[in-house]
């Protein structure tokens, strides 16, 4: 169904009807020829003498690094007020942005195919490698923080912080670790659809606990090696269960739409709204409560509504595009064949129907009790009675031949299953990401500490 776009000024307007909230997911719609991937990597900083984290501030801060970027990279400075402090930068579709705890993150714009993304991965650890240097600073990619305890870090002056500091640990024990202790890589997709988008959404969610455990890389705690395969994926096991997790809401229904996803996010707590350029919280309001009673005098507008869509958390999320959330953060080469297997699998309509034919003998139930132990020893793990290695070699044969029928050829006439071949390594032996990090080590080895930060560098 054609929909035109949104009057100028109506976003601000209040919400007549329920049907609006669904004009977001609409209007979103792609046709195949413009489906591009998005990647979001996050790392974290730290010293590479002492181990100590980025901070914001001053010349040991992140702050120097945004300096350098607009001053010598061409990327734009923003802010949330003319005179707060720097929130993150962009630059031709791309973003830098920062998570709550200084994790530093590349937002890529839009790219056509994974060896774009590849190029784009590389390209700003490249930019950002000079003033590293002067820094003296280590990248880490791995996702939970390696060596820092919550004391050791700062906040980031966000608005939105503020409001989930106080509110997320009424919901959850994992919530400030989350927030500042946990790295990921993401994927953004495209769809054509409502029916495309509901069943790419249902199938990547049902799939996310195994793309968990195939990319499970984040086995120490406060510099010790933790015992699991991811802190990561535990401290998501213990948040907020109404804003995160796998939507079970959806698992049952034959013909899920836009409005069931919609019905789900109303019931989720609001964190706050905007107007006039200020912050009003009203943490806990569910918007179905905003939209109905209104929250001070302010009624619920549409621009509320995307604000609260993408303060959800679940393992995937639907906005203007499907975002695939539950990766801990992944050496760059690691990141890229992340990209090819969710592009293989979303982007090609065969390998999306035998993916989603893959997990449809199994209840949200069965997947939902398997995550503790695919968080703790990954592909070793079972799901519903099934080898949880013998669901990611199946997995990724699907997702190579969806890649090898999308035939994008880079120079050299590779199409994009070469950056499968690490992933393809791993899951052979049935060994997680972690596994490269943890292999000989033990928490009397002497020099622990320096041997962890040199594995986890990108």
């Amino acid at each position: 169904m054609l929909v035109s776009a949104t009057p100028r000024g109506a976003e601000d307007s209040p919400i007549r009807s329920e049907e609006e909230l669904l004009e977001p997911f609409r209007l979103a719609e792609k046709p195949p020829d413009r489906w591009r991937i998005g990647v979001e990597a996050e790392k974290f900083g730290v010293d590479r003498d002492s181990g100590a984290p980025l901070g914001y501030f001053g010349e040991r801060g992140v702050v120097r690094i945004f300096r350098d970027l607009t001053l010598n990279r061409g990327w734009q400075e923003e802010r949330e007020e003319p005179s707060g402090p720097v929130i993150a930068l962009h630059r031709s579709g791309a973003a830098v942005t920062l998570e709550p705890g200084v994790q530093f993150e590349l937002s890529g714009a839009p790219q056509p195919d994974v060896h774009a993304v590849a190029e784009e991965l590389y390209g700003h650890l490249r930019e950002i490698e000079i003033i590293s240097e002067q820094m003296n600073l280590f990248w880490l990619g791995v996702g939970f923080h390696p060596t820092a305890r919550q004391a050791d870090l700062v906040w980031v002056p966000k608005q939105r912080y503020r409001v989930m500091k106080n509110y997320l640990p009424t919901r959850g024990s994992g919530a400030l670790d989350m927030m500042r202790r946990t790295a990921t890589v993401q994927a953004n997709l495209d769809y054509a659809s409502e029916a495309d988008a509901l069943h790419k959404l249902l199938t990547l969610l049902r799939l996310s606990p195994l793309f968990h455990a195939m990319t499970a890389n984040a086995p120490f705690f406060e510099g010790r090696l933790a015992g699991k395969k991811s802190v990561r994926g535990e401290v998501w096991l213990n948040m907020d269960p109404h804003r995160s997790g796998l939507i079970p809401e959806l698992w049952t229904l034959r013909r899920p739409g836009y409005r069931d996803y919609a019905e789900w996010a109303l019931e989720a707590g609001m964190f706050l709204f905007k107007r006039n350029g200020q912050v009003i919280s009203n943490a806990g309001q569910s918007f179905r409560s905003f939209l109905r009673d209104g929250y001070q005098g302010h009624r619920a507008t549409l621009n509320d509504w995307k604000l609260h869509l993408n303060t959800l958390f679940p393992e995937v999320r639907l906005k203007n595009t499907i975002e695939v959330r539950p990766c801990d953060s992944l050496p760059t080469e690691l990141a890229c064949a992340l990209a090819a297997l969710l592009t293989g699998i979303a982007y090609d309509q065969a390998a999306l129907d035998a993916a989603s034919e893959l997990m449809a003998g199994l209840s949200y139930e069965q997947v939902q009790s398997a995550r503790p132990e695919l968080v703790r020893i990954g592909l070793e793990a079972t799901i519903g009675g099934t080898s949880a290695q013998k669901l990611a070699e199946t997995l990724i044969e699907i997702a190579a031949g969806g890649l090898q029928r999308r035939s994008r050829r880079n120079a050299d006439g590779l199409d994009e299953q070469v950056y499968l071949k690490p992933l393809v390594h791993l899951v052979a032996a049935g060994k997680s990401p972690a596994d490269r990090l943890t292999e000989g080590l033990s928490n009397q080895r002497e020099n622990l500490l320096r041997e962890i930060l040199e594995r986890t560098r990108l």
